[in-house]
């Protein structure tokens, strides 16, 4: 097949399908949203600027590259002029990447989020069959922030051929944003799935009271309440440790961390590449993920295989995932004492974390691995070519 992939270069999950397409010997193709590194293997790259993608602080998330640091406020504001601005540099971008297609000639476009890839492919008018995936928050949050996200959503989904998202619950939604009923659909991971190579258990279960919290700064993870919980479990675990990754430098979390003075129980770790997450996460005993929106992150999804307890909010696409009090526990991520006492919970009772480990290694097993998602992948490339 030849592929065309219009996606985040610089992501882990792009380079996780970019890397199953070219070891299969397929024709693999990349328009980048943003400014990224040289790919080897691929059969042409270039880049399609969208919303402000090229810009320094689109292109240099909090904690990475070049020196500097942008922080959490820096972020949500790069989110608001995004949401409300970015719209408006959809057609141009559309007619970029339209000319592009036509020299290409594809025979698929894989475009790996709703805004701005999907839309930006909706708003190009391609002759060739376009996949959308769905990426977590892509309905819950972005789609009804702005009038214009609103309109190109909806748009996006109905000049998709095919859709593919992480949870049944995005599927259900797509159907009410025009999403035709029969047309072909996927649920697996957003990156493909689990590589249980770099994401397994440790050989022993973590003894120490370990707590990581893999998110990062984001918009709706609800960090202002992780870091408000960590007080009300040290008195309850003194020796407790909270492993905070992608916030190192971070001039939000240094304030949390100095106001709340708990630097001895801190670590404000950098941003680790991919290949490295796994021995994070089995040195850790409990994982906590206090979003208001997601789909099913794969930070998640990785800290389970390597047998980490999840403490997560109550969303509807995490319960697709992790049943209460049985591989996981689920709370109101506005409220600090709930998310302690979860966390409390699942650093004193080593049985239920074992009993979730083996539940949650054999959940990543049979509906995450990422050799038979990749091969679902393939089946579902197939039946959209058809």
């Amino acid at each position: 097949m030849r592929i065309l992939f219009y996606a985040d270069g610089r992501s882990p999950i792009t380079l996780n399908w970019l890397r199953h397409w070219m070891l299969r010997g397929d024709e693999v193709h990349l328009i980048s949203s943003f400014p990224c590194e040289t790919l080897p293997g691929l059969a042409s790259q270039q880049v399609v600027s969208v919303a402000f993608s090229s810009t320094k602080t689109a292109a240099f998330p909090v904690g990475q590259k070049k020196g500097k640091l942008w922080g959490a406020g820096t972020l949500r504001l790069r989110l608001f002029v995004r949401q409300w601005l970015g719209p408006f540099t959809i057609p141009a971008a559309g007619q970029t990447l339209h000319q592009a297609v036509e020299h290409i000639q594809p025979d698929l476009v894989h475009a790996m989020r709703i805004p701005f890839e999907g839309m930006t492919a909706a708003a190009a008018n391609l002759k060739v069959p376009l996949l959308i995936s769905v990426w977590g928050n892509d309905f819950t949050l972005h789609a009804r922030s702005s009038p214009l996200m609103a309109y190109w959503t909806r748009r996006a989904i109905q000049a998709a051929h095919a859709l593919h998202s992480d949870c049944h619950r995005d599927q259900r939604i797509a159907q009410e944003w025009g999403f035709k009923s029969g047309k072909p659909t996927m649920v697996i991971p957003g990156n493909g799935g689990i590589n249980p190579v770099i994401f397994h258990q440790p050989a022993e279960a973590v003894l120490q009271p370990v707590v990581i919290n893999p998110r990062g700064f984001r918009s709706y993870v609800r960090n202002d309440v992780f870091f408000r919980s960590i007080p009300l479990v040290i008195k309850e675990f003194p020796n407790a440790r909270f492993l905070c990754s992608a916030m190192a430098g971070d001039p939000e979390a240094i304030d949390w961390v100095t106001r709340l003075d708990i630097s001895h129980a801190v670590q404000l770790l950098p941003s680790h590449l991919h290949d490295q997450m796994g021995e994070v996460f089995r040195s850790a005993a409990v994982l906590v993920s206090p979003s208001t929106h997601d789909g099913t992150p794969n930070s998640v999804l990785e800290g389970m295989a390597c047998g980490c307890f999840p403490v997560v909010g109550r969303i509807e696409s995490l319960q697709e995932w992790i049943t209460h009090g049985q591989n996981g526990l689920l709370v109101y991520p506005s409220d600090a004492h709930s998310l302690a006492q979860a966390v409390i919970l699942g650093l004193s009772d080593p049985v239920l974390r074992s009993r979730a480990a083996k539940e949650n290694a054999a959940i990543i097993s049979s509906r995450a691995d990422y050799g038979s998602c990749m091969e679902q992948a393939e089946s579902f490339y197939r039946a959209i070519l058809v």
